[in-house]
């Protein structure tokens, strides 16, 4: 029963594995055990089924085909280590091993010359000799051909082919039995070529693709920081300047006894509580989400993720219609649910609804590719105090308004923000709660 229970458990973890996986990373895993399974299936089909006819030769005919049988299967393992390895070589991630050949050089070497040796004592039937020669290169071609160049994998093919074929004539196979043995080596190289090659420069074409989406993204938060960092030294950097030059003058005055020193000193205080201002402006406009500013950001980030974005009613009275007040709470949403977009999920399309109500603006902010999400609190798995999710529902109850956010089928995750008309900013600038709120704040389900 215990036995039992494991191999379930593993199989969910398995299947919770594949779903964590992005749709890339899946179609890597399915290329990279596909090209596996192929040496396998060559190995105990084509390669297993006619070693039989040589239970019938004798014990050296047993022997041998044991021998054979023994190093395909040594080949195969190696095969299957050396795959992923050849994957990161394509890719120019990082160097295969020379090293890594020597063998599976050495038991193609052993397997030649064993299928060589069956074809001489007769321990293979002629169908069975075609068979052989079909399964012989598999092991080896697969990985070997993501190595090196395809024109020297075909001249080192056709130099294998060569070899082979002589060495057949060499032991009395009939000109028959080589014209099919010729046939099977052309046919399974030109097969190790095209289910290989291609389909690895397929899968590097989208991982480059991916990597230049994922620098997009990263460039566009970059150059947001960068224009913070520009406000900031142009605010700061000019009125500093001029603090130092009429203080560096009141203390000269100061030390010559003009009393224009005090006027010089309350002109330094009014330009710095002028700066603080500007700074906090600054901040202000930095931190204070405007729901024009932010829609049209989270649409260019989402974009340069790759996520296409569809935008509904922003130019509407749910969007620039609505108060000033409605418009920076709900840039507030707009710009953590573009962010939860980006980290969790495999989405490749957001829609983002606005709609107006008798006395409140909803928001909706949609995405696909949720079954890989994971379930938390906000941004990173906060308790709610000031990011994600979590924090959103306390900036919007205060408001009297409402967060909801779940799973909508199997594919779909959607946050709702519900924001009344009454909301309104305190004598700070900040947010606050109306006198009557509209809405009592609701419980947020369980989020991503």
């Amino acid at each position: 029963m215990k036995g039992l229970k494991g191999v379930i458990g593993r199989v969910r973890g398995w299947r919770r594995g594949w779903h964590e996986r992005s749709k890339l990373e899946r179609i890597d895993l399915y290329t990279r055990v596909t090209l596996c399974s192929i040496t396998w299936f060559f190995a105990v089909s084509w390669g297993l089924l006619p070693l039989g006819d040589a239970l019938d030769e004798g014990p050296v005919a047993i022997a041998l085909a044991g021998a054979f049988l023994a190093a395909n299967i040594a080949q195969s393992v190696l095969s299957n280590r050396n795959v992923a390895l050849a994957f990161d070589a394509y890719r120019g991630t990082a160097p295969f091993p020379p090293g890594r050949l020597r063998l599976p050089t050495a038991l193609q070497v052993l397997m030649t010359g064993l299928l060589v040796a069956l074809a001489a004592v007769g321990g293979v039937q002629e169908e069975g000799l075609v068979l052989l020669v079909l399964d012989l290169p598999v092991a080896f071609g697969i990985p070997y051909v993501l190595l090196v160049p395809v024109r020297r994998f075909l001249l080192q093919s056709a130099a294998f082919t060569a070899a082979v074929l002589a060495l057949l004539a060499a032991v009395g196979v009939p000109g028959g039995l080589l014209f099919g043995a010729f046939v099977s080596l052309v046919v399974v190289v030109l097969l190790v070529l095209v289910s290989a090659r291609p389909s690895v420069w397929s899968l590097s074409v989208m991982w480059q693709a991916e990597e230049a989406r994922d620098m997009q993204a990263r460039l566009a938060v970059a150059e947001e920081r960068l224009r913070f960092g520009r406000d900031m030294h142009d605010v700061l950097g000019r009125n500093l300047s001029v603090i130092a030059l009429k203080s560096e003058l009141a203390v000269e005055l100061a030390q010559r006894g003009n009393p224009a020193a005090m006027d010089q000193m309350v002109e330094v205080q009014r330009i710095a509580r002028a700066s603080q201002q500007e700074v906090r402006d600054v901040v202000r406009g930095y931190r204070e989400a405007d729901l024009p500013t932010e829609l049209m950001g989270a649409k260019g980030v989402l974009q340069a993720a790759g996520i296409s974005v569809t935008v509904e009613g922003a130019d509407g009275p749910a969007g620039i219609g609505a108060p000033a007040a409605v418009q920076a709470a709900l840039g507030w949403v707009v710009r953590e649910t573009a962010t939860n977009v980006l980290r969790h999920g495999d989405p490749r399309h957001c829609w983002i609804r606005l709609a107006r109500t008798r006395d409140a603006v909803v928001l909706e902010v949609e995405n696909d590719g949720a079954g890989a999400t994971r379930p938390l609190g906000g941004a990173d798995g906060d308790d709610g105090g000031g990011s994600g999710l979590a924090g959103l529902r306390v900036r919007l109850g205060a408001l009297g308004g409402s967060l909801s956010a779940g799973a909508v089928g199997d594919d779909l995750f959607r946050v709702t923000a519900t924001v009344p008309l009454t909301a309104r900013p305190d004598t700070n600038g900040r947010l606050a709660p109306s006198p009557e709120p509209s809405a009592a704040p609701s419980v947020l389900p369980e989020e991503r």
